[in-house]
């Protein structure tokens, strides 16, 4: 893919960008002001085109960024690549698209969820405890859930903001998902009390993980 492609596609970016999104995202710590909706337009345009995508990242462009996590070939990362790239990834949307699009798709996820999990750097962390809570959902196996609610409980409290979100995020997860050790989970919540206050709007679960898990319980009950 040649430079004169990447170019008329960042000028396509800079057209898109909305001095009134940015203001948004950037309460939330991103530096991007593109619509996402735009974005995905114009990914589904572009569709698959791996090289444009490794050349969009590296302009450390955040909009090129998200841009580029839509057109990749998830598989065709190496397991190093991904762990740079995270590295790289400092703003929370670009982190969650690489995670949730490219990461959880790669035959490396698992080496990587192991490897982050530990990462004293608490944002790579906490993308090793997204990880965590995939396997949590859909593949529980071979992970030992009471070992995962003593870390959490003995560490969420004083976690950093993203990695005490990725950590409550899984607490939540392990209570909904797995019935013998929801009470266990609600008590750690309570006990903690991460996120009991974060400001939820109406029509939206709390992610205060007691309220969470009793929630989507009682939805799956009701059916």
């Amino acid at each position: 893919m040649t430079e004169t492609t990447v170019a008329e596609v960042l000028a396509e970016l800079a057209a898109l960008e909305d001095p009134r999104a940015r203001k948004v995202n950037e309460r939330h710590g991103d530096d991007h002001g593109v619509n996402l909706g735009r974005l995905r337009a114009l990914a589904k345009r572009l569709k698959t085109q791996q090289e444009l995508a490794l050349e969009l990242w590296r302009t450390a462009d955040t909009s090129a960024r998200l841009l580029a996590l839509l057109i990749c070939r998830p598989k065709a990362f190496e397991r190093d690549e991904l762990d740079v790239m995270l590295r790289e990834a400092r703003t929370p949307k670009v982190q969650g698209w690489l995670v949730n699009y490219v990461v959880k798709k790669n035959p490396h996820a698992e080496r990587l969820r192991l490897a982050w999990s530990g990462d004293p750097d608490p944002v790579i962390a906490s993308a090793g405890w997204e990880l965590t809570t995939e396997r949590v959902v859909k593949k529980p196996e071979g992970l030992d859930l009471a070992e995962l609610l003593d870390v959490i409980e003995a560490a969420m409290k004083d976690a950093p903001a993203r990695l005490q979100w990725a950590m409550n995020h899984c607490l939540a997860q392990i209570g909904i998902e797995h019935a013998e050790h929801r009470a266990r989970a609600i008590e750690i919540g309570e006990r903690l009390e991460v996120l009991k206050d974060y400001p939820t709007p109406p029509n939206c679960t709390s992610p205060f993980a007691p309220t969470w898990i009793t929630e989507m319980v009682r939805r799956q009950r009701d059916g």
